[in-house]
């Protein structure tokens, strides 16, 4: 029956050439990075979207002025001082020299010079020194350091003053590095924390060396192959941190699929090739099915409507496709050629103690016996369970993370805090931006002064007005500072106060302007969240539809892919409110180290969606195939199903938590975006792995009986695609 597959003939191929599979997989894993390295990753000179009115005003303003990184540096007098005092002005002499020689300065601008009263603190104690760096982010970034040197000269030279710096370059560049820093952190503990948990899974330290070898190769070969569509797609540093993450989870999960499958085959007896032979024919299906699953998942991210969400999704499907090529034609020659030494290095008293002849746990076996003898309270009480957790995501409110999100223990967000403070809302502004064929005529001026003053009124904005004009005087930037951090009530209140009217009232209606938009912190986190809720109706849509379709063809059930959306919608929902109640309510913020803003994340929902949907799906697919398995044997749906979650439910935990372990390390992480991602994933596959499949599936699929495996009969000319026999229809079909 299981020769058909191709599974089971890649798998009986691979054991009985074990050289040409082994050398062909490392060959193909060198090509590949090689590839990547002549090739070179390609990054996004501009990774914008252009997303709503924020993005129309950026693509404006792109489009007509330099590509300049605006600076400031705050110095500020000790407390009781004033900016007139001598320390101060010398620090501002000092500054204003130091800059001034530096290659790629433009427009200096001292706070005692005629014009620039705004740049002088209101209580008069602080005052800014802004300029510009030429050049677009990278090379901004790149030329910052000699003005970083300078300041910081002058900061050992005067202190009796406080003196900063910060604006786009600075910042962008230590919050790069942070960020950077934090990526390392995570890739250097993943890999030892994974090993561990499968070492103490497997007792082995060569069998658990073989899911995280391929696992690693499957990473280190996307990483090179994902080289060539960064020259079509724009990507960055993100792409990668995916890559790993889903590659070492797909990698180890279905390493961990074949090799249990493997060890339950000799322990029944089997030969060495026997036992191989019925892992690929079995757990390769299950993995070829589970693999395609989740490439459907993670295609959902091209409906997202973003650059960003696009290069996620090629980066995730193309190290799922190749660590499923690399679990059916490299992993059965791997187990061939070490035989019986994949058991060296073993642990004493690991490894063996849990896991009985016949595969069973013992552990999950008693959980099991106690589940489908109550299946109908087992399933109610599963089930409120996950509604409890769900029910804070109701009141979801989702954000885009801001300055007041990044972490505090960087010297330029010390800065950016006291500068924020002298200064309010000047460093977080709304930006008007309006097109014309000369925005500096008269009349704009006068609509420019009116919109001041209407903005001055809502008391939600403060003076006063920066207004900048591209050198061809087609576009101008006008710069309110506003209340609120960007992504709070009181900048939601004047954003709306802007759009609802004072802007098209005014310099929107003035002769001669063509557009006038608004953009910001504020206006970008309104229009990406209108984006997430446009188009995450079309992402569910399409997971949900071909992950039914797949499911359909898969078991020959109308019910099973029913109940597998159902379940992981479950487990999904759980998590989402999981992450309310912990980063917008704000509990746990001294444990996991960061404080609420009152939202998610506004990328977050549909991209856990996506993952965690995919990720899923390889539990379900792998427990259910041996279920079904159990099924075609003869096994009444009760002993099948009690069977197939007992002999893979040590495997199922296992790779939870590799999974749970290596999720959890990004919410240790300085980033509070990656902060909410760690915790989400992770408790995500938590509750998938424990209340889901050890309880709701069991309890729900004892309950349907029979019932489980029907098919419609207007639906029987689907192909069958796994080998099955056929399988009796339940009465009544």
């Amino acid at each position: 029956m299981h020769e058909r597959t191709f599974a089971a003939r890649m798998g009986r191929w691979s054991a009985r050439n074990r050289k040409k599979a082994i050398w062909g997989w490392l060959a193909f894993v060198a090509i590949a990075f090689a590839i990547g390295n002549v090739v070179g990753m390609k990054k996004p000179s501009n990774n914008n979207d252009y997303i709503g009115d924020s993005g129309r005003a950026e693509k404006a303003i792109d489009g007509h002025f330099p590509k300049d990184a605006s600076e400031s540096v705050l110095i500020q007098a000790p407390k009781g001082g004033h900016a007139s005092d001598a320390a101060v002005r010398r620090a501002v002499d000092q500054t204003v020299a130091g800059v001034s020689h530096q290659r790629f300065v433009k427009d200096v601008q001292s706070p005692f010079a005629k014009g620039n009263a705004g740049q002088i603190s209101k209580d008069g104690r602080s005052v800014r020194v802004d300029f510009k760096i030429s050049g677009d982010d990278d090379q901004t970034q790149a030329r910052v350091d000699p003005f970083e040197t300078a300041i910081n000269k002058v900061k050992a030279d005067n202190p009796k003053v406080f003196v900063g710096q910060f604006g786009d370059a600075s910042a962008n560049k230590a919050i790069d590095k942070s960020f950077s820093d934090d990526f390392k952190k995570a890739e250097t503990l993943s890999l030892p924390i994974t090993l561990v948990i499968l070492v103490i899974a497997f007792g082995s330290l060569v069998a658990a060396g073989v899911p995280l070898l391929l696992g690693l190769t499957a990473v280190m070969a996307t990483l090179g192959l994902v080289a060539i569509p960064s020259h079509f797609i724009p990507m960055d540093d993100t792409v990668s941190s995916v890559v790993l993450l889903v590659g070492l989870a797909v990698g180890v999960d279905y390493t961990l699929f074949y090799l249990r499958r493997e060890r339950e085959e000799k322990a029944r007896g089997a030969s060495k090739l026997e036992a191989i032979h019925t892992a690929a024919a079995t757990s390769g299906r299950a993995i070829l099915v589970s693999g395609f699953t989740v490439m459907v998942a993670m295609a959902g991210m091209f409906f997202a409507g973003g650059q960003t969400f696009t290069a996620l999704g090629v980066g995730a499907i193309m190290v799922v496709a190749v660590a499923m090529i690399g679990s059916v034609t490299v992993v059965p020659a791997v187990l061939a050629w070490l035989g019986d030494r994949v058991e060296k290095g073993r642990i004493p008293f690991l490894g063996r103690r849990t896991i009985a002849a016949n595969g069973e746990s013992r552990a999950w076996g008693w959980v099991l016996s106690k589940v489908l003898r109550r299946p109908a309270l087992s399933a109610i009480a599963a089930t409120a369970v996950l509604v409890l957790l769900a029910s804070p995501a109701f009141g979801m409110h989702t954000v885009l993370t801001g300055t007041n999100d990044l972490p505090r223990k960087l010297e330029v967000m010390k800065v950016y805090d006291r500068m924020q403070a002298a200064f309010p809302g000047g460093q977080i502004p709304a930006v008007v931006a309006i097109e014309g064929n000369d925005v500096t005529t008269p009349q704009i001026a006068a609509a420019t002064k009116e919109l001041g003053s209407r903005a001055f009124a809502t008391k939600t904005m403060n003076g006063p007005l920066d207004v900048t004009v591209s050198p061809d005087r087609h576009v101008a930037t006008i710069d309110i500072p506003m209340k609120g951090d960007g992504t709070d009530a009181a900048s939601a209140d004047a954003l709306a106060a802007l759009r609802g009217g004072i802007v098209q009232d005014t310099v929107g209606s003035a002769p001669g302007v063509k557009h006038a938009y608004v953009t910001g912190i504020a206006a970008g986190t309104k229009d990406f969240n209108d984006l997430m809720k446009a188009h995450a109706p079309i992402v569910f849509a399409f997971v949900l539809s071909l992950a039914f379709i797949l499911l359909l063809v898969t078991f020959r059930s109308i019910v099973i892919p029913i109940k597998a959306i159902v379940l992981n919608l479950l487990s999904v929902g759980a998590a989402y409110g999981v992450l309310v109640w912990v980063f917008q309510d704000g509990h746990l913020e001294k444990a996991l180290g960061f404080h609420s803003n009152g939202g998610v994340v506004s990328w977050l929902p549909l991209f856990l969606f996506v993952i965690l949907f995919g990720l899923s799906m390889d539990y379900h697919v792998f427990i259910l195939s041996r279920i079904r398995e159990a099924f075609d044997r003869g096994m009444k749906t009760e002993d099948a199903v009690a069977h197939g979650i007992k002999a893979t439910a040590s495997t199922v935990t296992s790779a939870a938590v590799v999974m749970v372990g290596v999720f959890a390390i990004f919410a240790t992480l300085s980033a509070l975006d990656f902060k909410q991602m760690g915790v989400g994933l992770s408790v995500a596959i938590l509750i998938d792995a424990t209340i889901v499949r050890a309880v709701l599936l069991p309890a729900t699929m004892k309950l349907l009986g029979d019932w489980n495996w029907y098919l419609p009969k207007r639906l029987r000319w689907l192909p069958r695609v796994g080998g099955h026999e056929t399988v009796p229809e339940p009465a009544g079909a």
